[in-house]
């Protein structure tokens, strides 16, 4: 059985036909999917999903493009939801320079005191970095990172900087980009780091794989990702579907 580690089943991309799709996975040998929160609605929405699908577990936090819309007040709320059952890690957070707004001040603000938030509820965190790789890794280490854990998701630079996020103990999320044919600083990462770092990820409804890049990407096409793994590191392809399960479950601890 499959694990999609990041995906965002309350985007409305998936508004006409969510319950029939989610319902379809286990028959299409998908164990889990971790839902992952990016705004104050996508928090209560992936609640909600979390509630109602027994196999999706959430990730709550508030992505740097949205981290404008936190406040004190806010916060409190976010940090109350935790509570909740099947709550396994803090994110997406994290920095995104790709967009001009909100302020990288702003962005660095909310992303480390989330980071500090995740220390306190002994989660680990969900990294996203978009041209940002400095001051991300900057930010992780003046943090101590490596003792809170954690994935960098959609990983999107090359062996040196992966290199560093994984001597300080971090897994590596790797999407449907793998698959894409410019895709050569991602396959030199996939073929230098060890299988027991990598995670599987969608990133639905974005980034589909090759053969169905530019539709609508849902967990249905985590073979493809872990069929380019298996190719890329000369190994069978259950065996990447094993590990990185395993790997997932054991980084968000679902038993």
């Amino acid at each position: 059985m499959i694990i999609d580690s990041h995906a965002h089943y309350d985007d409305e991309a998936f508004e006409e036909d969510r319950e029939t799709l989610l319902n379809s996975f286990h028959e299409n040998g998908i164990e889990y999917v971790i839902n992952s929160s990016a705004s104050m609605e996508s928090v209560k929405s992936t609640l909600e999903l979390m509630e109602k699908f027994p196999f999706i577990y959430g990730t709550l936090g508030i992505h740097p493009n949205d981290a404008a819309e936190l406040n004190e007040e806010k916060f409190k709320w976010l940090k109350e939801q935790y509570q909740k059952n099947k709550v396994v890690a803090v994110g997406e957070i994290g920095l995104d320079y790709y967009w001009d707004e909100p302020d990288a001040s702003i962005q660095k603000e909310w992303f480390s005191r989330q980071m500090e938030l995740a220390r306190e509820i002994k989660l680990p965190i969900v990294v996203h970095s978009r041209d940002a790789a400095k001051d991300t890794l900057d930010m992780l280490k003046a943090h101590h990172a490596g003792e809170i854990g954690g994935e960098i998701h959609c990983f999107s630079y090359g062996v040196e900087m992966a290199r560093e996020f994984l001597n300080m103990g971090f897994y590596i999320g790797v999407g449907g980009v793998v698959t894409f044919k410019n895709a050569k600083k991602l396959v030199e990462v996939v073929e230098y780091m060890p299988l027991d770092r990598i995670l599987l990820e969608t990133d639905c409804p974005y980034l589909a794989p090759t053969p169905n890049r530019g539709q609508r990407n849902t967990s249905l096409n985590l073979i493809y990702i872990a069929k380019e793994i298996a190719n890329i590191k000369g190994i069978d392809y259950d065996e990447v579907v094993a590990v990185t399960s395993q790997n997932t479950k054991t980084l968000f601890q679902i038993k």
